[in-house]
C-alpha cells in the first residue's frame, strides 16, 4: 500500500491542485499526501522478486517449456495450440494461471510434451505419431496457408527462430516460427522437427548453478523412417527408442541432411521428434526495475483498465465544470451521457467482436465469467465515480478568466498562473457578452465550409506523426518489441502541439467569418487525424508479410 502511495503521489498533488481552489485547503491535503510517504531503503528494490528474477538450475533438473497460442498476422485470430493435431503431453495439456488481462490479449500458455533437463543434450528424440484424419489434414493446411506461427516459452523468455534457408542462416527474435511451409509445387509441408538451442550463463564460476539466456527454436521439416523400414502404431512404447534412418541419436539434425518433407494430406502419417542443445553464453542474465513484471503476461492490459476505471472521477469531475462553464442545464444528462457513452460503445464493439472471435473458435474469445469482471468493474466502480466527480465538480464555481485593470487580463498575472499550475482554477468570465438567440451565419467561402476544414485539419499532424507509426504498427501487428520511447515521446510532443496550433488556427479564422459553431468544429479539425492513421493502418495491415522460412524450388523438389 505505503508503495502504491509512492508511485501515485505525483498524480494525488496534481489533482489537489486542481480541485482545491483555496490554498490553505491545497496546502493542508498536500502536506497530508506527503506526509504520508514512507522513507525507502532503495537498497530493498534489489531483493528478489518472484516470477521476475532469473530461476537458477542444477544440472539435470527438469526445464519446463510451455506453448502458447498460435497466431497469423494475416487472420489476427489467435488459436489454441492443441486445437491442431500435435502432440499432447502425458495426463493432457496444463494451463498457467491467468489473469484478465490474459484473457482479454488472448494468451492461453500450457504446458508441452518436450522433456528437456539442463546442460543434458538429446538427439532424435521422439514425440509421438499422428495419423492425420481429413479434418486435420485440411485445418493444417489452412494455417500453414495463412502463415500461423508457434510461440514457445522457457523460464519467460519467449523463442526465436533459427532460418536457415538459400544458403543463409540468420536468427528472428520476434513473431515465433512457422507452423509450416507451402512449395513451389503447392503441396503444404509441416515443420515436425525442432531443433532447441538453449544459451545459459554459470552464475558463479566452480559452482553448478546455472541460469538460461537464450532460446532459439530451428523448424525443419522431414519424412522419417524407422531403420529396416519397421512401422509404428502410435501406441507401442517401442516405437519411441526404435533408431530413425532419417536422424541420429548421436547428433542434431541439419536441414541440409532432409532428403523428403513432411507432407500434410489426409492418411499421412507425421513422426513429431525434436534436439535439445545447450551452449554456453558469456551473455548474464540482466534485469530492468519497473511497474510492470514481464513474468506476469496481460499486467500491462490490467494496468490500463484499472487506471481507466479509477480515472472515471476525473471524467466526471472535468465534464461537469466544463458543461456548467457552458451554462448548461442538463447535468444529469450530461454526467450519464459521460458515464455510458463511450465506455457503452466500446463495450458493445467489444461484445460484437467476442462472439465472432467465438464462431472461429479462436482462443482470444473472452470467457463469460471474464466478461461479467468487465461488466462489474464498469457498473460498480467506473460509473459510481463519474458520478461521485460530477457531484463535486457541480458543487463547484465555473470557470472564469479574472478580471484586472479595467476589465482587462492582465498578461504578467496569466504567465504567473501558468507556470504555477493554478489557472484552472480560476473562476470563468466571457470576453464578450453572448445571447442565448443564435444569430445567423453568413454563407461561408468552401474552404471554410465543416467539412473542407475538418479534412485538411488532420494532414499536418499525421504528417508529424505517420513515420513514427510504421514502428508502432509493427510492435502491435507483428509481435514486435518497441524500445524507442524517447523517441516516440518526442513525436507525441510535437503532435500535440501541431494539434493545439491547428485548432487555434482554424477557430480563428471562422470566428472571423462570424461563425459561432466553434466547439465540436475545434475538436473534429484534429480529431479528423484518426481517420487518416486508419486509413494508413488499413494499407499498412495488406501489405503485411509475417516471417517465414523461405525454401528454394531445388529444396522444395
Amino acid at each position: 500500500m505505503a508503495a502504491m502511495l509512492t508511485w501515485t503521489a505525483p498524480v494525488l498533488l496534481n489533482v489537489a491542485s486542481f480541485v482545491f481552489e483555496d490554498d490553505s485547503e491545497l496546502n493542508t491535503v498536500s502536506s497530508t499526501i506527503v506526509s504520508a510517504l514512507p522513507v525507502y531503503d532503495f537498497s530493498a528494490y534489489r531483493r528478489p522478486s518472484p516470477g521476475v528474477d532469473p530461476k537458477t538450475f542444477s544440472p539435470n533438473a527438469p526445464v519446463e517449456m510451455k506453448v502458447n497460442t498460435i497466431t497469423s498476422t494475416h487472420t489476427q485470430l489467435p488459436l489454441d495450440y492443441y486445437s491442431q493435431p500435435f502432440c499432447p503431453p502425458d495426463g493432457g495439456p496444463k494451463a498457467a494461471s491467468e489473469n484478465l488481462g490474459e484473457f482479454l490479449t488472448g494468451s492461453k500458455i500450457q504446458s508441452s510434451p518436450y522433456h528437456i533437463y539442463m546442460l543434458l543434450e538429446n538427439f532424435c528424440q521422439v514425440l509421438c505419431q499422428k495419423t492425420l484424419s481429413k479434418g486435420e489434414a485440411k485445418g493444417l493446411q489452412e494455417v500453414i496457408e495463412q502463415e500461423y506461427h508457434n510461440h514457445w516459452i522457457i523460464d519467460n523468455l519467449p523463442s526465436a527462430m533459427i532460418v536457415n534457408s538459400d544458403n543463409l542462416m540468420y536468427t528472428e527474435y520476434a513473431g515465433g516460427f512457422p507452423l509450416g511451409f507451402v512449395g513451389p509445387d503447392k503441396v503444404h509441408y509441416l515443420f515436425n522437427h525442432v531443433k532447441l538451442l538453449i544459451e545459459y550463463h554459470q552464475v558463479v564460476p566452480d559452482e553448478e548453478g546455472y541460469r538460461i539466456v537464450g532460446f532459439y527454436v530451428e523448424p525443419i521439416s522431414v519424412k522419417h523412417h524407422y531403420v529396416d523400414g519397421w512401422e509404428w502404431d502410435g501406441i507401442l512404447v517401442e516405437g519411441r527408442s526404435r533408431p530413425l534412418e532419417t536422424c541420429s541419436n548421436s547428433n542434431w539434425l541439419n536441414s541440409d541432411q532432409v532428403e523428403e518433407f513432411q507432407t500434410v494430406k489426409e492418411g499421412e502419417q507425421v513422426l513429431f521428434t525434436y534436439d535439445v542443445i545447450w551452449s554456453e553464453s558469456e551473455t548474464k542474465w540482466a534485469s530492468s526495475i519497473g511497474f510492470l513484471s514481464p513474468a506476469k503476461r496481460g499486467s500491462m492490459m490490467m494496468m490500463i483498465i484499472v487506471m481507466y476505471v479509477l480515472n472515471g472521477a476525473t471524467a466526471g469531475y472535468v465534464s461537469s465544470r466544463l458543461y456548467k462553464s457552458f451554462r448548461g442545464r442538463a447535468w444529469q444528462r450530461c454526467t450519464i451521457l459521460t458515464a455510458v457513452a463511450f465506455p457503452g460503445a466500446a463495450f458493445v464493439f467489444f461484445l460484437f467482436c467476442n462472439i465472432v472471435l467465438s464462431i472461429y473458435h479462436s482462443s482470444a474469445a473472452v470467457p463469460f465469467l471474464q466478461i461479467l469482471s468487465v461488466m462489474a468493474l464498469w457498473c460498480c466502480v467506473s460509473i459510481p465515480l463519474v458520478f461521485l466527480g460530477a457531484f463535486f465538480g457541480y458543487k463547484k464555481e465555473m470557470w472564469e478568466v479574472r478580471k484586472k485593470r479595467g476589465g482587462r487580463v492582465e498578461q504578467k498575472y496569466i504567465a504567473k498562473l501558468i507556470l504555477t499550475r493554478r489557472f484552472a482554477r480560476l473562476p470563468t468570465q466571457y470576453p464578450c457578452v453572448t445571447s442565448t438567440i443564435p444569430r445567423e451565419i453568413r454563407p461561408l467561402p468552401w474552404y471554410l465550409q465543416s467539412w473542407a476544414v475538418i479534412a485538411m485539419g488532420g494532414v499536418l499532424p499525421f504528417g508529424a506523426a505517420y513515420v513514427e507509426l510504421f514502428f508502432i504498427l509493427s510492435s502491435i501487428w507483428m509481435e514486435q518489441f518497441y524500445y524507442v520511447f524517447g523517441v516516440c515521446f518526442v513525436v507525441c510532443l510535437i503532435l500535440g502541439i501541431t494539434c493545439g496550433e491547428l485548432s487555434i488556427l482554424f477557430c480563428y479564422f471562422q470566428l472571423c467569418a462570424e461563425d459561432h459553431r466553434w466547439h465540436w468544429r475545434s475538436f473534429l479539425i484534429c480529431g479528423s487525424t484518426a481517420f487518416y492513421v486508419f486509413g494508413y493502418s488499413t494499407v499498412w495491415f495488406n501489405l503485411l508479410e509475417p516471417s517465414k522460412v523461405r525454401h528454394s524450388e531445388d529444396e522444395a523438389q
